[in-house]
């Protein structure tokens, strides 16, 4: 027997809402009852006013509908308040797991970050707080106003049927026709979206070489096919939508002629004759209004399911049992990993363990594995095989926001994001001048910010010119350092640096050894390994070499035949670990190693 899907955060949303849909459907119930009342109203006026040529009657009969339609005027505002607080409650339930979700999703999965799940929020609690999805609760009370007619004579509910149902034969195949392609154009037009906002971020390379022709090209390209399939879906959409307008305009007028051959032949009133015309066209009305918003309701279902496809793939993370602080010990046992999305192992068969307190250099040739080595000792990306443990835990088991503030990270691409410097040194919680201060001195960075025009408080955001690229890293480094973090990964910490910036670095990694910090620092630059204890050394994924950097260095300054007969050691005890066969490509150059 097959289980049950679970339902998604934005379904059980949904359900928590069903209270007010209901409030709703019960304001509707009203406010469809007192849509008899024009109807009516013109029925007594010409059969018994007219007839009677009662003005007191008249004057009464006016009095009851006027407040009659007060009535249903303010119901259709609380029934419209209702759905707009209906929204605000969807979004309040939903956005902060939709972010998480969102965020989580642009570290697992490569080439998806985009900011469009939101978007689609917004799209669907718009909807629900328009006047399309009126006709959805007034539909139900077409079947009434039918009866009515059917009551006035059985030709004019006929006739009402068999245009009803011409109606909604137009709504199936405008439905069948815009369906795929609307959906088409909506994917067509996220990409575009999300290629322009990538080449909005490299605005700088884009201008400088003259690449914006080129990549305005392929942009032009999605856009035109977007625009396509949404003029294709909207041609038919128009005409389908002005075919039921025209048929529905046609069909009032019809029911006017029956009618008045039905009042000819004495078989009923000249009051039943205008009341039927009004009922008929109240009775089209959600169905020619469903029509109309149905490329709304198509986006907004598009949306929905969009949504929860993204809360199905990325599950809300469960609360662990709180551990311990960490200490900083760090083993990884036989790790393999890739980055999200690839299946060949990046790094593979990656064994070794780290006291508390020691300091590591990783290095090796370009697509070694070494950002991916760093991501997975911080559990950023999950392993394919084997264990990243700290303190013994496997770093899956902590709970994020309980590890972050022990965990330091700079990675290659410095992101700073729109705040002052020292919400992002402060890492965007509260501000602790004292602490803030601290990581800026540990990293070297105080004086130089205390240049700026406004110290601390100097405004930035992720593409702000304010701050050189030298400068940024160095803020980095100071919000990684931020609130005395046990462990510290730095990717390339000196990319951007210049001799003032290379001192400054050295003494805080010196700091962070008396500190008794955990350090893996990636880098090629001698000044920077100079302070490290150990040397790791990648090449093709593997572990090449690992041993006191002494040792690493002696080995590389050996012919590679000599490297080729070195004894192996356990990496454990601290011993050199050498892969056989080494290539003269691992002779480092002067002041770097390769």
């Amino acid at each position: 027997m097959a289980t049950q899907k679970a339902a998604t955060d934005l379904q059980r949303a949904l359900k928590v809402c069903r209270g007010s849909f209901f409030s709703v459907g019960f304001y509707s119930m009203f406010i469809n009852l007192l849509m008899l009342v024009p109807p009516l109203y013109m029925l007594q006026v010409y059969d018994r006013v007219i007839s009677s040529r009662s003005e007191e009657t008249l004057f009464m009969l006016t009095l009851v509908v006027v407040f009659l339609f007060m009535v249903m005027g303010g119901l259709e505002l609380v029934r419209s308040r209702i759905l707009i607080r209906v929204g605000n409650r969807l979004d309040k339930l939903v956005n902060e797991r939709l972010y998480s979700a969102m965020f989580r999703r642009s570290v697992l999965t490569q080439g998806k970050q985009t900011a469009q799940p939101l978007s689609d929020l917004t799209n669907l609690r718009q909807f629900l707080t328009g006047n399309g999805l009126f006709a959805f609760f007034d539909a139900p009370w077409v079947p009434i106003y039918l009866a009515v007619l059917y009551l006035f004579h059985p030709w004019l509910g006929v006739f009402a049927t068999v245009a009803g149902i011409v109606l909604l034969v137009l709504a199936i195949v405008n439905e069948k026709a815009t369906k795929t392609l609307l959906a088409e154009a909506n994917n067509d037009h996220i990409k575009a979206q999300d290629l322009a906002n990538s080449n909005l971020r490299n605005s700088e390379v884009l201008y400088a070489m003259g690449m914006l022709p080129g990549i305005m090209g392929r942009w032009a390209g999605k856009h035109h096919e977007f625009l396509s399939k949404q003029s294709q879906a909207s041609d038919r959409a128009g005409a389908l939508t002005n075919a039921s307008k025209v048929l529905r305009m046609l069909f009032q007028s019809l029911i006017l002629g029956l009618g008045a051959f039905l009042v000819l032949k004495g078989e009923m009133t000249p009051g039943m004759m205008i009341a039927g015309s009004i009922l008929m066209g109240r009775a089209l009305a959600p169905i020619d209004q469903m029509i109309g918003s149905w490329k709304g309701f198509v986006s907004s279902r598009s949306a929905y399911y969009r949504l929860n496809e993204l809360l199905d793939q990325i599950p809300d993370e469960q609360r662990r049992m709180s551990l311990p602080a960490p200490r900083g010990d760090i083993a990884i046992e036989t790790v393999a990993a890739a980055p999200p999305g690839v299946r060949m192992a990046t790094i593979r068969g990656i064994n070794f363990t780290v006291g508390k307190g020691e300091h590591i250099g990783i290095i090796g040739p370009s697509a070694a594995g070494k950002s991916t080595l760093a991501r997975v000792l911080l559990g950023i990306w999950p392993s394919q095989v084997g264990t990243v443990r700290l303190d013994g835990a496997d770093i899956v088991q902590w709970n994020r926001d309980e590890l972050g503030p022990h965990i330091g990270y700079l990675p290659q691409d410095i992101e700073l994001f729109d705040g002052t410097i020292s919400e992002n040194i402060a890492r965007f919680g509260e501000v602790d001048a004292g602490k803030v201060v601290a990581a800026a001195r540990k990293a070297g960075v105080h004086e130089m910010i205390l240049q700026l025009p406004n110290g601390y408080d100097t405004y930035i955001n992720a593409a702000s010119g304010a701050l050189s690229g030298g400068q940024r890293q160095r803020v980095g480094l100071a919000r990684a350092l931020y609130g005395d973090p046990v462990l510290v990964v730095l990717d390339e910490p000196n990319s951007n640096l210049d001799d003032s910036g290379e001192r400054a670095l050295g003494e805080s990694i010196k700091q962070l050894k008396a500190e008794g910090v955990t350090l893996f620092v990636i880098s090629h630059r001698n000044s920077v390994l100079k302070h490290v204890d150990k040397l790791l050394v990648l090449k093709e994924g593997q572990v090449s070499m690992f041993g006191p950097r002494d040792q690493v260095l002696a080995q590389f300054a050996k012919t590679p035949a000599q490297r080729s007969n070195a004894a192996l050691g356990r990496s454990s005890t601290g011993r050199l670990t050498a892969v056989q066969g080494a290539s003269n490509s691992d002779k480092p150059q002067p002041g770097e190693y390769e």
